[in-house]
């Protein structure tokens, strides 16, 4: 019996033509591309085990580079239930940075060079170093040491979002092996961005008593050191015969080069990628390098492995041709045996902020949650969606949860506003707020104000107009300012936060600052609009200051939900390598995706960028195993907004324009959810929000018949057998989902 007779009967596993093409293929160079779903890590295990069972080699002749721990982990448990005889003798599968750093620390031992490893927020070697800035011992890493640089240098504190900026400027640098005297090859919107590099480089080799090396700096390291120390180079091609790297797409030019020169030696490299999913071009990741394989590796050979495995030919179908809008690229052509499912469907919403309430209400229903994601391509889009689940009883499981919403310091001044209505008589939090409404108070009267430090109880608003010279606009506007604040005492906190973008200016101080600082208007506003949308069902600014750091922590606890049953939330960035039965891509706009910067790089004519976000798009798209759903909206922040073009072109394979052979049609689904007059879905449904009355019986299409117990507003709640529900008004108009229950 040859070996994948014997690996079928011993473990189910039965490969294709080509997956056994790329099993048997074991010497010099191979360049595997991995449709999605096409079953990449069977192949990769059972051609590290033909390599030992059929070949005769070692288990510690071969090295299997993975793009992150936890798949290297995977790929080692799936190995070890491949081939069970072969005990804990697994070959050594590992991060490309853990190879890395194996070759920096032999390398600076042989040096007798004495350093230290830092990481951005975590010190990895052993004890905890300082170093002094600005007088002061503070903790060594690398956020520190970079935010300590900034304030020295920008004389300011630096954001959180200007942070994940730098950082990632400094980690394309690394990666693209960009040297000193061509820096403006990396873009940064950070002030003084290149300064700030130069001096942390400084510092890192003279700042302190021991070389500081992060996590860049092994692969560089390791690179110089393989390129100048041949002795070394020479240990470490004699550990392996056989090198194997996975999600090669998402490598970078620095970590090419480190492969490159493991395997000059014997050549046997194979290589598995697709660069239709290559996604991380702005981390540094080099699809180019896998269209230009054959320059490195002349004689190497070339598969496709085509077959998907996964999802329905509904969604295999439209995502091949989808993908092939994009041009610098291997051609390939995506198919499967899998039965017909149900056709993409594609939602249009009147509103945006109808979205997170549309997506509750189809999932609501589903039994197996760990079948459903919702897909967005910023992190941001996930916090209205975490609360609308949150307050449907859902669980959800966040992948990639970012806390610095609730962190943000448009929040905090949100929260500031607040706290003046329970007490206006603090200097302190109107320092905070006093350029970001319609006040005028400059920074000089605002620091008399606090030097005045009186024992009374007079308002902010009272001293100021008391003991400070105002200009006579100044005057009225304190004074309106001052009853503002007091008219808002006790108000519900949605009415708070609309009074203070609208009649306390909030909106236009913020305009005025991405103007003058270059921030990102659309960002802010919808942070506002997703604390209006949290603030909608709540009665006081006590329960909202609370809801918020509910959120906060059901976020951090929602990463304990993964095992459980449980919806996904993850940006189209983290899905990659996930399969869902139900899949949701929701904010499919023009300026999300494709964003803004994409329309404008494209327009100067540098296609890179989009064609990124058409990759970005595709592997959304595939994530999917059945059913596949594209949500957009018309209205955004009382602003029309466009489909994305992405959602228009999967709507045009599908559905195709008359002009169009209709044999290129691969069936269709597609809905526009229009304002009430014009919806069709049902005959008897409610149809305007005056027939939404607390007693009335009616009866809901999933939840079947309940009691109207409140409407207050947008929501009703409705005591349903099983539980209460509090579903947005609008949506039930909508979508028709309830009718008066006939008795």
């Amino acid at each position: 019996m040859d070996f994948f007779s014997l690996k079928e009967s011993e473990i189910g596993v039965a490969l294709n033509e080509v997956q056994q093409q790329a099993v048997t293929h074991t010497e010099g160079a191979l360049l595997l591309l991995a449709s999605p779903g096409s079953g990449k890590t069977t192949t990769i295990i059972m051609r590290i085990g033909y390599l030992i069972e059929v070949k005769g080699v070692s288990f510690s002749r071969i090295k299997a580079v993975t793009f992150s721990r936890a798949s290297a982990q995977d790929m080692k448990e799936r190995f070890r239930r491949f081939f069970p005889k072969l005990g804990h003798q697994t070959p050594d599968f590992s991060t490309i940075h853990s190879l890395a750093f194996e070759v920096v620390r032999e390398h600076f031992h042989n040096k007798r060079t004495s350093y230290r490893m830092i990481e951005n927020n975590t010190e990895l070697a052993s004890g905890q170093g300082n170093y002094e800035g600005n007088g002061q011992a503070v903790p060594l890493n690398k956020t520190r040491i970079l935010r300590d640089l900034y304030k020295r240098i920008n004389n300011d504190n630096i954001t959180d979002d200007q942070m994940e900026d730098l950082t990632s400027y400094i980690s394309f640098i690394k990666n693209k092996l960009i040297p000193l005297d061509q820096l403006s090859q990396a873009k940064c919107d950070v002030p003084k961005a290149e300064q700030i590099f130069k001096e942390y480089e400084h510092f890192k080799q003279s700042g302190t008593a021991q070389l500081l090396v992060d996590f860049d700096d092994m692969l560089t390291i390791a690179h110089k050191a393989f390129s100048k120390d041949t002795s070394l180079l020479r240990k470490f091609q004699r550990r392996y015969d056989y090198v194997l790297t996975d999600e090669s797409q998402d490598t970078s030019l620095v970590q090419h080069a480190i492969i490159e020169q493991l395997v000059q030696a014997h050549g046997n490299l194979c290589v598995v990628a697709d660069d239709d999913q290559s996604i991380y071009t702005w981390r540094a990741a080099e699809p180019q390098y896998l269209l230009d394989f054959k320059q490195v590796y002349k004689d190497a050979a070339i598969l496709k492995m085509e077959q998907n495995y996964r999802s329905s030919p509904n969604i295999v179908d439209v995502a091949n041709r989808f993908i092939k809008r994009n041009k610098n690229r291997y051609d390939k052509n995506m198919f499967t045996l899998n039965p017909q499912h149900t056709p993409i469907t594609i939602t249009g919403l009147p509103d945006y902020k109808y979205q997170a309430k549309y997506v509750v209400e189809k999932i609501a229903h589903k039994n197996d949650l760990n079948e459903v994601a919702v897909l967005y391509r910023n992190n941001s889009s996930s916090i209205m969606l975490m609360n609308a689940l949150d307050r449907a009883s859902i669980p959800f499981y966040m992948k990639d949860g970012d806390n610095r919403f609730f962190s943000h310091w448009v929040v905090e001044d949100i929260l500031n506003f607040m706290r003046m209505t329970f007490n206006d008589r603090r200097p302190d939090i109107l320092e905070k707020i006093h350029t970001k409404f319609n006040a005028y108070i400059t920074k000089q009267q605002m620091n008399m104000l606090i030097e005045l430090n009186e024992d009374t109880d007079d308002s902010v608003f009272d001293r100021l107009l008391k003991h400070i010279p105002l200009q006579e606009y100044q005057i009225k506007q304190i004074e309106a300012g001052k009853e503002t604040i007091q008219q808002l005492q006790g108000a519900k906190p949605q009415h708070v936060i609309q009074t203070i973008r609208d009649k306390l200016g909030y909106d236009k101080a913020i305009e005025k600052m991405c103007e003058r600082l270059g921030f990102r208007k659309e960002y802010l506003i919808g942070i506002l609009n997703t604390l209006e949308e949290i603030a909608e069902p709540l009665n006081t600014m006590e329960e909202f200051a609370k809801r918020l750091k509910y959120l906060e922590q059901s976020m951090k606890n929602s990463k304990f939900n993964n095992n459980g049953s449980a919806v996904t939330l993850s940006t189209l960035h983290s899905s990659k390598g996930l399969e869902f039965e139900y899949v949701y891509m929701i904010d499919l706009v023009e300026g999300v995706i494709p964003s803004s910067d994409d329309h404008k790089k494209f327009e100067k004519g540098q296609l890179e960028e989009m064609e990124e976000a058409v990759r970005l798009f595709y592997v959304g798209m595939t994530r999917a195993k059945q059913q596949l759903e594209l949500l957009s909206y018309k209205m955004r922040d009382g602003e029309q907004v466009q489909t994305s073009q992405f959602v228009t072109n999967v709507q045009h394979i599908q559905n195709p324009p008359k002009d169009i052979p209709s044999q290129q049609a691969v069936g269709t689904k597609v809905r526009q959810l229009k304002p009430k007059a014009s919806v069709p879905y049902n005959p008897n449904a409610l149809k305007d929000i005056e027939q939404f009355v607390a007693g009335s019986k009616v009866q809901h299409r999933v939840f079947g018949s309940g009691d109207i117990v409140l409407v207050d507003g947008d929501s009703v709640e409705i005591e349903f057998q099983a539980e209460t529900k509090r579903l947005s008004v609008n949506i039930c108009i909508e979508m028709g989902l309830l009718e008066p229950h006939s008795s």
